[in-house]
């Protein structure tokens, strides 16, 4: 019998509000309504049967929160980042004993490249991988290194309208890619693009065969995934949203 997917989470900063914002504009965050719907997210994962593993809190980094950005995990190998902002470079401090424990082999990202996870889209043995502030092509090409020898092929996809690839687009279970369509650079290098009504719409996480997590904001998407066979559990993540977060982030699945 396979052990329970696992979802790594960390609290949000008291600093939260301060959080970067590259291209949106920047809009008030209310913390302590943030630290609430941070906790719904967290018991959604756990009723959908996921251990919940809370890393470490990193009170004096904003961004902190956006746990997907430290860490990419393929085939049970963590690959620590070395994201692309400096200010949220001390992030990755307490991962690797949390992905070691969790039982994953670990690998780094190291100088000059960069990455942040929120541009690392996997979809079955493919890895979609964004190209732009955060992400270069060095980091890339390290990250191929060490995945492409477990199997997997790295597509890089550059990126100039969002701040991470997963702002854009994820994938669902069969495949297909979720995109918001104005914020693609070019929708060419996916072979199965379906454009979602909402910018919300593009963010899910899979959280079962035929279940998904997605932000609030976007009925109509929910309704077009529901009539598709999903189950939809809609997170209601506004504070995030107002920091370029989505549902994508706040998380790191291990399965």
């Amino acid at each position: 019998m396979s052990s329970p997917p696992i979802a790594l989470v960390r609290r949000p900063s008291p600093l939260l509000e301060q959080g970067l914002v590259t291209h949106i504009e920047r809009a008030p965050v209310d913390v302590e309504l943030a630290l609430r719907q941070w906790s719904n997210y967290v018991e959604d994962l756990r009723l959908c049967k996921w251990t919940i593993i809370e890393v470490p809190a990193i009170d004096e980094c904003p961004d902190g929160v956006f746990i997907e950005d430290t860490v990419v995990i393929y085939q049970r190998t963590a690959i620590i980042t070395r994201p692309g902002n400096d200010l949220r470079k001390p992030e990755i401090l307490d991962i690797e004993p949390v992905v070691a424990g969790a039982g994953c082999s670990v690998q780094r990202i190291v100088a000059p490249g960069t990455m942040d996870g929120g541009d690392v889209l996997k979809v079955g043995k493919t890895i979609y991988v964004g190209l732009g502030d955060r992400t270069n092509a060095e980091g890339i090409a390290q990250f191929a290194a060490i995945v492409e020898p477990l199997g997997a092929t790295v597509i890089t996809v550059p990126i100039s309208k969002v701040l991470h690839l997963k702002s854009a687009v994820t994938a669902l279970p069969n495949g297909t890619i979720l995109g918001f369509e104005a914020l693609v650079d070019d929708i060419t290098i996916f072979p199965d693009f379906l454009a979602m009504p909402e910018e919300s719409g593009a963010h899910v996480i899979v959280v079962g065969e035929k279940r998904l997590i997605m932000a609030s904001d976007a009925p109509e998407s929910a309704e077009l995934l529901r009539d598709m066979g999903y189950l939809v559990i809609e997170a209601n993540i506004s504070e995030f949203i107002k920091l370029e977060g989505s549902v994508t982030c706040l998380s790191v699945r291990i399965r």
